[in-house]
């Protein structure tokens, strides 16, 4: 898969997911210290299996030691502390951890085209850790392809409102936790693209996603936390 990034936008290729309805796959987020990928450090893993119409009960959730202090306004959003940091597993071993859950399955994530990815390449090359090659599925991608009409950035919490997902109860920007929500937003996709009898996913470059926007005050001081959406920039 190659992802090909321009200033507001993005575009990915190389990439083909065939029989889309019955296949298992593995949803996963990422928590950081901040919400540029290449500047912060993961401090959260969360992965969980989904196939759709089957209710599964097999998650990963860990922690990873920052290299860096987490501010206190991500530190509240997150409920993640520095305190935790200091007996938190290294971010290789949670990364190994990590890499046994998945195995071979097509990954699941939200704009984790410009966030997870990137965030986690770039710690695997600090790390001296080779990436993983799954294939990766987008919902804001695969939304975007089925939803020219719309002008939006497709962030987590746009898709919440488009399918009238009630996420009360639910600790957002807690890694395992979004996993949750992200398998519902799937759900909803899933079903539109079985409506559209489309099963596949193709990535085609000539489609351009719009990219979350990082806001200027973050820019100058660090105060957003997790990863962007409508509390934080637009993811």
């Amino acid at each position: 898969m190659k992802i090909t990034f321009m200033p507001d936008k993005y575009t990915v290729e190389e990439l083909k997911v065939p029989h889309l309805q019955d296949r298992m796959y593995c949803i996963f987020d990422l928590e950081g210290t901040g919400i540029n990928p290449g500047e912060e450090s993961v401090t959260q893993f969360g992965a969980m299996n989904y196939k759709k119409g089957e209710s599964l009960d097999s998650s990963f959730s860990s922690l990873v030691r920052a290299s860096k202090p987490i501010p206190e306004a991500v530190a509240k959003l997150t409920g993640i502390s520095n305190e935790e940091m200091i007996q938190a597993p290294s971010f290789a071993e949670a990364y190994q951890a990590f890499l046994e859950f998945i195995g071979d399955k097509v990954l699941v994530t939200q704009a984790g085209y410009e966030y997870d990815l990137p965030i986690l390449k770039r710690h695997c090359d600090m790390n001296g850790l080779m990436m993983f090659s799954n294939p990766v599925l987008d919902t804001k991608a695969m939304f975007t392809y089925i939803h020219p009409e719309i002008s939006e950035v497709i962030s987590t919490d746009f898709l919440i409102r488009y399918y009238e997902l009630n996420t009360d109860g639910i600790h957002r920007h807690d890694a395992l936790a979004d996993c949750s929500v992200i398998a519902r937003i799937f759900e909803h996709v899933l079903n539109e693209y079985q409506a559209l009898a489309l099963d596949h996913f193709t990535a085609d470059r000539e489609r351009e996603m719009k990219r979350f926007v990082i806001p200027e005050m973050y820019l100058t001081a660090p105060i957003g936390g997790g990863k962007p959406d409508e509390q934080s920039g637009c993811r």
